[in-house]
């Protein structure tokens, strides 16, 4: 329980200063700017990354999208979180530049090993990597509207209300969306890996209950 406490305590302070750094930036502050970009780059980045099939394009996509976030960031009256409004500028962004350019790259070997994660824990073995591999790879196969569920909601972690948000769709949507993709995905790895059973987990980051 204090474990719990400490972590809400956390995010209520992370909260407050953002929020004190929106309304600074807001004011023509260029520190507060800098430093909610040195926040977020990160997450946004690795976002992109996901999608794309290239590093280049995902850090210019990262920066279209923060130059619409100071150009837009009058207008936040914080109905929602600023990273809910945050990810849904960048999945638009995202969208916009999709429409534009329907042109898919192909993903090298490199780019598989940059989106599985390389600390310790789920993907520790070589059998382990190849089956996350082969999982990104499904969901990569997966229609443009549930594979944005998947990397907002499980590989960005944002809460399923949050994911709704960005979507511009309900939280059951949300939820009945994802147990289709995991139904999907557990049928497909149980193919690809001799008879996986699809009572076992798939490798994916553990989201809120479905």
């Amino acid at each position: 329980m204090a474990g719990q406490e400490k972590t809400i305590k956390r995010q209520e302070n992370m909260s407050s200063r953002i929020k004190n750094l929106c309304r600074c930036v807001k004011k023509g502050d260029k520190d507060a700017a800098c430093e909610l970009l040195t926040i977020y780059y990160q997450d946004i980045f690795g976002y992109f990354r996901r999608l794309c099939g290239s590093k280049e394009d995902a850090e210019d996509l990262t920066q279209q999208a923060f130059l619409k976030v100071w150009r837009s960031l009058g207008s936040f009256r914080g109905r929602s979180s600023f990273s809910t409004w945050l990810y849904r500028i960048a999945y638009n962004t995202y969208i916009d530049r999709h429409r534009r350019n329907r042109q898919t790259k192909s993903c090298t070997d490199q780019w598989w090993q940059q989106c599985i994660d390389t600390s310790p824990g789920p993907f520790a073995n070589a059998a382990e990597r190849q089956m996350a591999k082969r999982l990104y790879t499904a969901v990569e196969q997966l229609d443009d509207g549930k594979k944005h569920l998947v990397h907002l909601h499980y590989y960005q972690g944002l809460s399923l209300r949050q994911t709704a948000k960005v979507l511009n769709i309900s939280t059951s949507t949300v939820k009945y969306r994802l147990r289709e993709v995991i139904k999907l995905l557990r049928e497909q790895l149980g193919v690809e890996e001799n008879g996986l059973s699809q009572k076992e987990s798939i490798p994916i980051a553990k989201g809120e209950p479905i």
